[in-house]
């Protein structure tokens, strides 16, 4: 491909694509907005795309899949219609940033996955906070040794989702893909297996449920590896805002306090190191949402595979969002494989 810069097609009118993914598109270097399409409200659709000045917008996803001029699509849309969406994209050629989580389920993650493959178009799950330097960063003081052996590591995302609110809230919605699991516990168990680089063997996940509503709006999930290291995975829309982890070892330990949102202090991640009585604390600044639209925007202009956010990696987390699931309903320890 010659040219310098993908086109994107935003696939619905979600707050998420209109406070964070199509601003990053006009900041990145390498990406831009074609075309915005809704399923039902074309005036939102043409609003959005006039304030963007953006050029196109459609009044359904099947038009915008249609459009010769986009080469890549963002999906969006309530988790239950990832794998709809996704798979007719990629049947149209588009290559696909997909938000997370992928799918519902494994299965649904891996043939979307197969699709992807079949037509051999990119797809990446839309986990930003992977893209924030800061979590290389802690890789590399837990590599150096300098807290000792890792023996745990608790992960915790949450945020208060009044009674009032749930109702209407797609979060709160069972037949959705709601739950505090999918909406926030994908990234504590991300967090989990990227930092500590290693799969959980087994789980065990306590669920408090929202009776009314079929889901469970707080889960707190203990996990054991085959080394003897444990951690913990916390999601809630039940308590005040969290995202952050920590990291215990034998000599110390490193705290991060802004872990899945540092766009929300400007960028700024921190890293706080502690080892006996010393404190030491570090800022890592990162536009997450930009390395990520540029990373997949780049490995679609160069036509190579080197997605570093890979596919495998979102299939091993999808297996482990199953076993949380198969915990909660059968009250008992999953094992992962």
């Amino acid at each position: 491909m010659s040219m310098e810069k993908i086109r994107w097609g935003i696939i619905g009118t979600a707050g998420i694509a209109q406070q964070q993914l199509i601003p990053t598109m006009i900041r990145a270097r390498n990406a831009e907005v074609t075309a915005i399409a809704t399923g039902s409200d074309i005036d939102n659709a043409r609003q959005l795309a006039d304030y963007f000045e953006v050029e196109k917008a459609y009044d359904s996803y099947e038009n915008l899949l249609d459009d010769p001029d986009v080469d890549a699509v963002y999906i969006p849309l309530p988790n239950h219609l990832h794998k709809e969406w996704t798979i007719k994209a990629a049947r149209k050629g588009k290559h696909i940033l997909c938000e997370k989580p992928l799918g519902l389920t494994l299965e649904e993650a891996s043939e979307m996955k197969k699709a992807a493959d079949e037509e051999k178009v990119l797809l990446m799950e839309a986990f930003m906070y992977y893209f924030h330097p800061q979590h290389e960063r802690v890789k590399e003081i837990v590599t150096s040794g300098e807290i000792g052996e890792v023996r745990y590591m608790r992960a915790s995302h949450s945020f208060l989702l009044p009674e009032e609110k749930r109702e209407t809230n797609i979060r709160a919605a069972k037949e959705k893909g709601g739950g505090s699991i999918y909406d926030l516990g994908c990234y504590a168990i991300h967090v989990i297996r990227n930092v500590l680089e290693d799969e959980p063997e087994t789980v065990f996940v306590h669920g408090t449920e929202d009776e009314k509503r079929g889901i469970e709006s707080s889960s707190i999930g203990y996990f054991t590896f085959t080394d003897g290291k444990k951690a913990v995975m916390e999601s809630s829309f039940d308590m005040t805002n969290r995202n952050e982890y920590e990291i215990i070892g034998t000599e110390g330990r490193v705290f991060v306090p802004r872990a899945f949102r540092p766009d929300v202090q400007g960028g700024e991640g921190l890293v706080h190191v502690t080892v006996g009585d010393t404190v030491r604390s570090e800022a890592i600044h990162g536009d997450q949402y930009r390395f990520e639209v540029e990373h997949l925007s780049e490995a679609i202009l160069n036509g190579d595979e080197g997605v570093v956010h890979t596919l495998e990696n979102t299939l091993d987390n999808m297996r482990v969002i199953d076993a949380c699931h198969r915990s909660i309903k059968e009250n008992s320890v999953v094992h992962c494989s």
